[in-house]
């Protein structure tokens, strides 16, 4: 099960990551999980929202550079070494993790991870496999 992540390219500066989140918010785009990286002249946000197509619309429209990509989103247990397990189970399947993020739902009080890897339907094999649940794009729009 592949999830779409956005990639919003920001320039390293004050309030640009204040003028793309008003962007989403104006538009009534929710974000389910959010993470930034920076280097010395831009950062990279990367979003999972409730609705792909009109989050990189809008983003567009307002002049952010953005990219669609797959992830992997998994619920995790919300206690000591899940997260662990998980990379035991990439690990003994010989995926390399590229990145990964967390994230937390108030409605169904779960632990989420977003991975980005080396070989998605692997990962997705091996940790379905080993009984983790993975998330679909509608999953993540009901959390």
């Amino acid at each position: 099960m592949n999830t779409k992540q956005i990639s919003v390219f920001l320039e390293n500066k004050p309030g640009a990551v204040y003028a793309m989140t008003q962007v989403l918010a104006e538009n009534g785009i929710d974000m389910r999980a959010f993470s930034l990286a920076e280097a010395s002249d831009f950062g990279i946000a990367r979003i999972i929202v409730d609705d792909i197509y009109k989050t990189t619309t809008v983003l567009k429209d307002a002049g952010f550079v953005n990219s669609v990509s797959s992830v992997l989103a998994v619920s995790l247990t919300d206690k000591p070494g899940a997260l662990a397990q998980a990379l035991a189970v990439l690990a003994d399947a010989g995926i390399n993790v590229e990145y990964m993020y967390a994230f937390l739902s108030q409605k169904t009080a779960g632990a989420y991870m977003v991975f980005r890897v080396s070989d998605s339907e692997e990962a997705a094999a091996a940790l379905s496999g080993r009984g983790f649940t993975l998330l679909d794009q509608d999953d993540l729009a009901e959390l």
